[in-house]
């Protein structure tokens, strides 16, 4: 499992310090669909950091299958990077505007050591996420601000995926879209679990949609 136990993590500022997260825990299964649902300024996006190891907590302790973490950010080990991704909120400020749809998709191989060995590789790669996720090849070789605000999420979840996590960490994915485009995101991320064992975490503010959605829900509560 993705397990965070007792994570705290305090802010400093000007005006003083600003516990954002006191004694947070929460488990996301393979396969599993668990909402954490709560307002703006509860720390959803600062666990949602924490659990896709891209921001140490300043108290408690996150596993990932079994595995204690002990680094974050670019010096937690590659294999563990990879087992977590997370889905950001806005695709907008998530993908380079200078890349194409391509190069959105297939740069966490890079980062995350999985080169591939040639352009047919890369392709297949490609075309493995293309229908599940609604996207068609043509949309490759455009760039973010060529495609609509759902088709670049898309292209985000793609990205996540091509990495093969375990766990994805969703923050808020679907705030940014209109109703429709939202339930068409959900539905690829749930096809993909119907191939996969993905365990996923969606994030968001929207109660009834987590709970409409998501197997259990955990409410947040305002710091």
């Amino acid at each position: 499992m993705l397990v965070a136990e007792g994570i705290g993590k305090r802010f400093k500022t000007r005006a003083g310090a600003i516990d954002a997260l006191d004694d947070v825990s929460i488990a996301v299964e393979p396969g599993a669909r668990v909402g954490l649902a709560g307002r703006s300024g509860s720390g959803k996006s600062t666990l949602a950091r924490i659990l896709a190891l891209l921001l140490p907590p300043d108290a408690g302790t996150v596993r990932v299958d079994d595995e204690p973490v002990r680094a974050y950010g670019l010096r937690a080990p590659r294999a563990l990077r990879r087992r977590v991704q997370l889905l950001w909120q806005s695709p907008r400020l998530a993908a380079d505007p200078r890349m194409r749809l391509r190069d959105v998709i297939l740069e966490p191989m890079i980062s995350n050591g999985r080169r591939s060995s040639g352009a047919s590789d890369r392709t297949a790669l490609l075309e493995r996420w293309l229908e599940p996720l609604g996207l068609t090849p043509e949309l490759l070789d455009r760039f973010p601000h060529e495609v609509s605000d759902g088709q670049l999420q898309r292209a985000c979840l793609a990205r996540a995926l091509i990495v093969e996590p375990r766990y994805l960490v969703c923050d808020e994915p679907t705030s940014m879209l209109d109703v429709s485009t939202q339930a068409a995101l959900l539905e690829a991320v749930a096809r993909v679990q119907e191939e996969t064992d993905l365990g996923v975490l969606l994030i968001t503010h929207d109660g009834a949609l987590a709970r409409h959605w998501c197997q259990r829900v955990i409410d947040l509560p305002s710091s």
